[in-house]
Parts: C-alpha cells; sequence; structure tokens
C-alpha cells in the first residue's frame, strides 16, 4: 500500500487539460479558436452591490470600490486583461471582469491570489459589498465542498458498515478486517491512479470512485470469503488446521472472487468506448481498484486469516487447560426473511416469476420519459458561496449567463467577405428575444480565424437557450456565414451542454451492447452454461432499467426535493445512465457468480437442480444481504452529496443493488432456474 502511494506522491498525477474536453462541433470550434489564439479564457467578475438594509447602492462609493479592485488585478502575473469598471441598466450594481492567464480550465488554480485582493477590496470599502465570482471560483469551491461531502460519506458509512459486519462474524476482528482491507485498497489504488493518469488524465472526480467502488467491492470479496473460510472450520470441528481451511476457502470463494473481479474489470473497461475523458479516467479508476481488492483478497487476506486462525486455536488451547469448555463454530441458520420469501418460489415458481418480472418492469416505465441533459453552471448547490454571487451577477447582467461563440477558418483573403457575414449573422440575432441584441467581433492576427460572442439572457440549459442554439446552426450560419464557403461551428455553453448528451446517446448502444456480450461471456465460461449467459444478461437489464426508472421519478419531479435535499432541473445528467449500467454489470457479477457457484458445488456433489436451488440460495442468502447492505450504504451515503451528479448517481447505484439482491437473486434468481430445471446448464453436464 504505501509502495503505491509513495510511487503515485512522488511521480504526480497528470490533471485532464482543457482540450481533452473538446466533443462535437463545440470541440471543433473550440480548437479553430484556439488556433488563431481567441479562445476561451477562464475569467473572474468581481461584483459591487450595496449591503443588505443599506437601501439603493452608493454609486461614489461602488465607483471607488471598483476602481480600487481593477487596479489591485492589474498588478496580479496571473492576471492578462482587466476591464474597466461596468454599471448596470438598473444601477444597481457595478463589475469589473477579469481575464486570467493560461487555458479555460486551469483558472482554479490561478485563482487564490485574486480571492485575496477582494477580501482586501471588501475590508477597505465597508460601504458596499464585494464579491467575486467565476469559473475558477467556482470550481474551487466546488472541489472544496466534494471533498467535505466526501468526508461526511465515510463518517455515515464506516460505523453502518462496521457494525453490519459486528452482526454478520459477531467478532471484532473479523469484522474490522473487510474494512482494513477496503481501506488499504483505496489508498494502494490512489497512488496507482496517480501514475496511470499520465495515459489517461484525471478528470478531478478519480479519488470519489476510487472510494465509491473501492468500499464496495472491497468488503464485498473480504466478506465473501470469511464468510466461506468460517463455514469451513465450523464443518471441520476442529480436525483441520488453519491453512487447510484457508485452503478450501480459496478453492471456492477465492475462485468467484477472481471471477467477480475480473468482470467488475473488464465490464469498466468497456467505458473506454465512450471515447470521452471523463468516462476514461472512471474506468481507469474502477479497473484498479477493483484488481487491487481481489489481489489484496487473495494474498493478504489468506495470510491474515491464517493467523486470525491460529489465535483462535490458541485461545482454545489456554481454555482448555483452565477447564473450561471451547467455543463451537456455528454456521449461522437460514433467515426468516429469506425462507419466508424462497416459501413460493419453491410452491409455484412460475407466479413468482411473473409477479417479480411485472414489478421491475413497472419499477422502470418512468424510463420512457428520461431527458438526458449536461448539468450547467447554473445547476451548481448553493451552498457555494460563489454561486449566491453568480445568481446575483447574472440578475444585475443577464447578458452574462451565456454566450455563443461562432468560430470561422477561411482563407485570409476572405476576411472581410467573413467580417461582413459574421456582422450580417449579429444584426439578424438583433431580432430574435432569444438573444440579449450585444455582440463582439474578433479576428487573429493572421487573419484566418474570426470569433463571433453573441450574449443571450438565459441559463444555457434552458428552453429559451436551447432553442438559440437551432436557430443560430439551423438558420443564421448557414444562411450567412454558412454561404462564404468558409469552415464554420459554434461552441459555448449551451452547445457543450448540447454536444456532449448527445455523443453520450451516440454511444450508449454500442456501450450496453459490449456490456450485455461481455456478461454473457463471462457467464458462459464461468460456468459452462450459454443459458445462464441469457439469464444473467436478462437480470442486469431488469436491475438496470428499474433503478433508472425510480431515478427518473425521483429526480425530474419535484415531489421528493425536500426529502432527498435538491432543487429539481427536470432531468437526468448525461453520464449516469452510462455509469450506473457499467458499474452495476459489474458489481452484479459478485451476487452472480456467488450464488451461482454455490448451487453448481452442489449439482456436481450430485444434488437435483431444484435441490441446489434452494439449497444454495439459503445458503448464500446471508452474505449475500450483508454485501448489499453495506453496497447501499456506502452508495447511499453520496445522496447526502451537494453535487447533483454526485446525487443520482448514489441514489441509482442504491436501487439497483437493493433490487438486485433482494428481488433478482431471492425471487426471479431461483424462481427462472427452478422453471428451467436441468435445461440450465446447457450444454454442459455437471
Amino acid at each position: 500500500m504505501m509502495i503505491c502511494l509513495g510511487a503515485g506522491i512522488s511521480v504526480g498525477g497528470r490533471a485532464a487539460a482543457t482540450e481533452d474536453f473538446w466533443i462535437g462541433e463545440a470541440g471543433r470550434a473550440e480548437a479553430m479558436a484556439t488556433e488563431g489564439g481567441l479562445q476561451q479564457k477562464p475569467d473572474e467578475h468581481i461584483l459591487i452591490t450595496a449591503r443588505p438594509g443599506t437601501g439603493a447602492l452608493d454609486v461614489r462609493a461602488a465607483d471607488a470600490a471598483a476602481r480600487d479592485a481593477a487596479a489591485r488585478m492589474k498588478r496580479l502575473p496571473e492576471v492578462e486583461s482587466v476591464s474597466a469598471p461596468i454599471r448596470s441598466k438598473d444601477g444597481t450594481a457595478v463589475r469589473v471582469e477579469i481575464a486570467l492567464r493560461g487555458p479555460e480550465r486551469d483558472g482554479k488554480k490561478h485563482v487564490d491570489p485574486l480571492l485575496a485582493q477582494t477580501a482586501e477590496v471588501r475590508d477597505a470599502h465597508p460601504g458596499v459589498r464585494v464579491e467575486e465570482t467565476g469559473g475558477g471560483s467556482i470550481s474551487k469551491g466546488i472541489d472544496e465542498l466534494r471533498g467535505e461531502d466526501l468526508s461526511r460519506t465515510e463518517v455515515i458509512a464506516l460505523p453502518i458498515t462496521l457494525i453490519t459486519l459486528l452482526v454478520v462474524f459477531g467478532s471484532v476482528s473479523l469484522a474490522v478486517v473487510p474494512i482494513l482491507l477496503a481501506l488499504t485498497s483505496i489508498v494502494a489504488s490512489i497512488g496507482l491512479s496517480m501514475l496511470a493518469s499520465h495515459v489517461f488524465p484525471d478528470v478531478g472526480i478519480g479519488a470519489s470512485m476510487i472510494l465509491l467502488i473501492g468500499m464496495a467491492v472491497g468488503v464485498d470479496y473480504t466478506l465473501f470469503y470469511l464468510k466461506r473460510e468460517r463455514e469451513e472450520r465450523a464443518r471441520s470441528g476442529g480436525r483441520l488446521s488453519p491453512q487447510a481451511v484457508v485452503e478450501l476457502a480459496a478453492a471456492t470463494s477465492g475462485r468467484a472472487v477472481v471471477l467477480s473481479g475480473l468482470a467488475v474489470a473488464v465490464s469498466s473497461a468497456t467505458l473506454f468506448l465512450a471515447d470521452d475523458v471523463i468516462f476514461s479516467s472512471i474506468a481507469t479508476c474502477a479497473i484498479v481498484v477493483t484488481l487491487v481488492a481481489v489481489a489484496s483478497s487473495l494474498t493478504i487476506l489468506p495470510a491474515l486469516l491464517a493467523k486470525l486462525g491460529q489465535r483462535a486455536e490458541r485461545r482454545a488451547e489456554r481454555r482448555a487447560r483452565r477447564g473450561k469448555a471451547p467455543r463451537r463454530m456455528r454456521s449461522k441458520g437460514e433467515g426468516r426473511i429469506t425462507t419466508a420469501m424462497l416459501r413460493p418460489v419453491e410452491r409455484r415458481p412460475a407466479v413468482t416469476l411473473a409477479i417479480g418480472l411485472l414489478v421491475m418492469l413497472a419499477l422502470a416505465a418512468p424510463l420512457l420519459s428520461l431527458d438526458l441533459t449536461d448539468m450547467g453552471r447554473e445547476t451548481h448547490p448553493r451552498a457555494i458561496p460563489a454561486m449566491r454571487t453568480y445568481d446575483r451577477l447574472n440578475a444585475a447582467f443577464p447578458e452574462l449567463k451565456t454566450t455563443h461563440r461562432v468560430v470561422v477558418r477561411a482563407d485570409p483573403g476572405q476576411a472581410d467577405e467573413v467580417t461582413a457575414a459574421l456582422t450580417a449573422l449579429a444584426e439578424r440575432a438583433k431580432g430574435d428575444e432569444h438573444f440579449a441584441g450585444t455582440s463582439e467581433l474578433s479576428t487573429s492576427p493572421d487573419g484566418r480565424i474570426s470569433l463571433l460572442k453573441l450574449a443571450v439572457p438565459h441559463y444555457g440549459s434552458t428552453d429559451e437557450a436551447l432553442s438559440s442554439l437551432r436557430s443560430l446552426r439551423d438558420e443564421y450560419v448557414p444562411e450567412t456565414v454558412g454561404r462564404t464557403g468558409a469552415e464554420v461551428a459554434v461552441t459555448g455553453d449551451v452547445a457543450r451542454y448540447t454536444d456532449y448528451p448527445e455523443h453520450q446517446e451516440n454511444k450508449l448502444p454500442m456501450i450496453i451492447g459490449s456490456l450485455l456480450l461481455v456478461t454473457f461471456a463471462m457467464t458462459v465460461w464461468a460456468f459452462r452454461s450459454v443459458v445462464l449467459g441469457m439469464v444473467g444478461v436478462l437480470l442486469n437489464l431488469l436491475s438496470a432499467g428499474a433503478s433508472l426508472g425510480l431515478l427518473t421519478l425521483v429526480f425530474q419531479g419535484t415531489w421528493a426535493e425536500g426529502a432527498l435535499d435538491f432543487t429539481s432541473t427536470g432531468s437526468i445528467a448525461s453520464r449516469v445512465p452510462l455509469l450506473l449500467f457499467v458499474i452495476l454489470f459489474g458489481l452484479s457479477m459478485d451476487y452472480q457468480v456467488f450464488v451461482i457457484s454455490r448451487i453448481r458445488e452442489a449439482v456436481e456433489a450430485g444434488a437435483s437442480t431444484r435441490d441446489a436451488v434452494l439449497g444454495g440460495i439459503r445458503s448464500s442468502a446471508g452474505v449475500v444481504t450483508s454485501a448489499a447492505f453495506v453496497m447501499v450504504t456506502v452508495f447511499a451515503s453520496f445522496v447526502a452529496l451537494h453535487i447533483m451528479e454526485m446525487k443520482q448517481t448514489g441514489f441509482a447505484l442504491a436501487v439497483a443493488v437493493l433490487l438486485d439482491a433482494v428481488v433478482i437473486r431471492i425471487v426471479i434468481l431461483p424462481s427462472l432456474m427452478l422453471l428451467l430445471g436441468e435445461r440450465t446448464w446447457w450444454p454442459s453436464r455437471p
């Protein structure tokens, strides 16, 4: 662990650059603008308004504060340019616009000196309210809030996980082992992910994903191993040495852990097909933490269990010398809830299968109204001070809400023609109510690249802003600059929020198809059964569909806002469904492999498929339920986060795992296998 972490820290990570995020027409436009030195710069705004409760703005005091802020900012090496003070049309605010040096995404790296100067201006001019907002300060606030949120999830998840494991094992030492293994896997993976980021850049959410997946699979794999070790030790009645018991566990649950880990890793690898830096970063972190958890379960865990077994033997010997009766290992009996749920499955599998399928399909029904969008800046939580300033800035200066950027590349000899066409475009936009009526035209020094900025008085994710983009791309550009024969593309916040979901929707069928193929192939390889491969695909689709349906029902409406502490955007973040499919398909293989492995063991020992199914479900239900409870706890803790995308992801995964462990594994899977009978194993013959 320390070697991996030390290697990562010594080499350092590589953060994703601005150009790594270029996608679609918007990305093509930004590449052209960068070629001409007209790329979007990180910007900040100093906003000066009246202090609350003081009435109208003192214009003289505001102007003095604005001049002071501008003078201070000009002296900073991070600043490229500073505008003159700009007064709002209603006279309630004054702002100073600051352009920083470097790429757009580097704003948060250089914003600290600006925030320090803003604080000094605020202290020097107590008669007015002086605030700062912008891409850099908002990104910095998001990072700080995410860090606080993750700390809170650890406080929630770790105690609940420990309590669950104490209930399962009745031993503090055994309960602590899964948590220690998960935490050490997470720490080692963070170091390794820093090394991997030099190939697949980190987008800033790597640690979150490693924590999310690492706690889930780390505890899962260790729980499977520990449970089987305890069963074998209880079955042997002290006749086998601790090493022999651990070897038995390795030959059964150890194999299941390897298969499950490979399934998660291969499923996560399908995210590379998205051709997107965010998903590539997520895939890298998921693969690294899963493989580290598997390696820990196959190396450190067996050695630790053998040591714990030897300690238990020595304690037993000391009790015997003192004349005390030895403590006997006892396997827990069947859970009452599991027994109750399996009773109708055993008697009428066709009826329970039909009911289970109907329930899952009903939960998936809201998926028909799913609306995917890229979450814009305006959706960030107002717990961030810069976002509250952002609201006040846009209220006073609505033309700053968003901007379209029309980029044209042409021969220098066409510069006049392009300028005339862009001017005509700007004039046409003035008559459109969806535009603010203000524009700015720039040309690169060599005359090859031209840029027209068009202000839009609507937030980027609103219908009005989307309508303005459609008008711009479908009508205004083709009828003006499009006739010059020059290369033209439109970017800006609205274009980004539009192009990214479209890109994801285009990639989604290929990725889901790959996931289905991987699930089918892994199941067939593990159990030599084509039928089980098809069953695995069907059950994963049911789990994903039902969880996405519930996600749509909860987050696209407003009825759950108070309970889950969010403000609905009427949509789902475009990355969530794909992320859900990939992670769920991988993690559900944990349960699939563990449960069916138990069933197949019984069949190979001579039991009928019917007896093996019922016995396998009963014997594995406890560990599956415990593992699922831990997973649900970890994922559900993300619902308390402020970042909407993380909140939606945590909710969807928590619901998916719960449905998979309870409805799928205890109702639908055994019902289906009972109806299939010996055909379950086709074409093999156990």
